[in-house]
């Protein structure tokens, strides 16, 4: 949906975590993802990652609960060429905010899709055609933080190409802590090993977890219980926010754990009473691979790249960066 008088559109996609409604209000055009589990006999858990319009959280959640395993699989090349082309007429510079490569082919599937439109329209680069695609190297709860400052810089008066380098900047400074109840789902998405997600589960071990820079899944640390979880990420919000940057806001998404997000808010709020809040629910895309019960705060901290491990700094030396 294009927006009026702005300088440039913006393209976003369902992993985004924002409501429909809000997207609509901010004229961002959404790119679906979709879900799919194939059940000898049933159907399965399948449909359209539309942002909770065709089912409810708790209804998508519960299923899951219930031994639903959903795979995912990103917009396809038709719906990128659609997109990107319908932008490229409309004569308005536009930008694709996309959720992170580390995570999704979505990215490699846009610039793919983006490459055949230059060859067809026979120009050298997208920026001739006013298209822009940037790997967020964010999912969930801290895509959705940064694509609503994108909307304020946008509303503020950015260029297309100067929103798309704002963003390839901003991301490395949206910081993330979240933790899963299910170790097993972890176990199936890859990120654990078998061994790891039984001896977890039978201690009560909550991994807490974040996005690294290259838009991966990075274990940060392990509390034993949900109660120490939530207190240990609102200790990372406290210690890690800056205020001066954007905004004083604290993202809290939920995988259907309402209780768990009220309880996060209010330690949060008990330690800084300034702090703005967006609550979002956690997609179906992302809550395929850590089920039920994910609790995620997101917020404008200090630049993840000075944040390297020891271990990514030694091979960094071998690889003679």
């Amino acid at each position: 949906m294009p927006t009026s008088g702005a300088a440039c559109n913006i393209i976003v996609d369902s992993c985004c975590e924002l409501s429909r409604g809000y997207c609509e209000r901010a004229g961002l055009r959404v790119l679906n993802f979709s879900y799919t589990e194939t059940v000898k006999g049933d159907d399965g858990l399948t449909g359209v990652d539309d942002m909770y319009e065709s089912i409810s959280a708790h209804d998508f959640y519960e299923a899951m609960r219930h031994g639903a395993q959903p795979m995912t699989s990103q917009p396809s090349q038709l719906a990128f060429e659609t997109a990107f082309n319908e932008a490229i007429d409309s004569g308005v510079p536009t930008v694709y905010l996309a959720f992170s490569s580390g995570l999704s082919g979505a990215y490699e599937g846009a610039c793919t899709a983006l490459a055949r439109i230059c060859r067809e329209r026979e120009v050298e680069s997208a920026a001739e055609l006013g298209m822009y695609v940037v790997d967020l190297k964010l999912g969930s709860t801290p895509q959705g933080l940064i694509i609503a400052e994108a909307v304020r810089q946008r509303d503020r008066g950015l260029t297309a190409a100067e929103l798309a380098a704002w963003a390839a900047e901003a991301r490395y400074y949206v910081q993330t802590m979240f933790m899963v109840d299910d170790l097993d789902a972890l176990h199936r998405g890859g990120r654990i090993p078998a061994g790891v997600a039984l001896v977890g589960g039978k201690l009560d071990v909550k991994p807490l977890l974040t996005f690294d820079t290259d838009g991966k899944l990075a274990v940060v640390g392990v509390v034993r219980g949900r109660k120490k979880g939530l207190r240990r990420m609102a200790e990372f919000y406290s210690k890690g926010r800056n205020a001066d940057l954007y905004s004083n806001v604290a993202a809290i998404g939920n995988a259907d754990a309402t209780g768990d997000a009220r309880r996060l808010r209010e330690l949060i709020a008990k330690q800084d009473d300034t702090t703005m809040f967006l609550e979002t629910n956690i997609g179906p895309t992302i809550g395929c691979h850590v089920g039920p019960g994910m609790v995620s705060v997101s917020f404008w901290g200090e630049d993840r790249r000075g944040q390297t491990s020891i271990s990514d700094r030694i091979a960094g030396m071998v690889k003679g960066k």
